[in-house]
């Protein structure tokens, strides 16, 4: 069974309406690997509030309503995914962002990847260009 970690830009993909959503069909492919228990997902602490936060955007922007997005985050706290302190991962995250000219934020997940030996996935096409050739980073699009 392979493991991932993900971040927030994939877990939004599995809830935002489809249309307009980039890389939706491949977010929504894992979670589908997940569910069938082909695939683990962990994330740091951090991913809970940024999920939430993606998700109050697109309510704030109009583009979904607020039941949905509440929806959405009782259905994501379902999933009951794998949680890592944040502060557990702080000086691993500091030196990734340090050294990678990263934030803290994205450097946490990347943090949690590599201690857990796995690979992030993330929709983030320029946090995965800039890492990819020296950490356990991949773009959704590629996986």
């Amino acid at each position: 069974m392979t493991l991932f970690v993900i971040d927030a830009s994939v877990a939004a993909k599995w809830f935002l309406p489809p249309s307009g959503e980039p890389l939706a069909e491949e977010a929504l492919r894992l979670l589908a690997g997940y569910a069938e228990g082909r695939l683990r997902f962990a994330v740091p602490d951090l991913f809970w509030a940024e999920c939430a936060n993606i998700l109050w955007k697109a309510v704030r922007q109009g583009r979904w309503t607020r039941s949905a997005a509440e929806e959405a985050i009782m259905a994501l706290k379902g999933r009951s995914l794998p949680t890592t302190s944040s502060l557990d991962l702080l000086e691993e995250a500091f030196s990734i962002a340090a050294t990678f000219d990263r934030t803290v934020y994205d450097s946490l997940y990347v943090a949690l990847a590599v201690r857990l030996k796995a690979d992030l996935v993330t929709a983030d096409a320029r946090l995965a260009n800039a890492l990819a050739a020296h950490l356990p980073v991949k773009w959704l699009g590629s996986v």
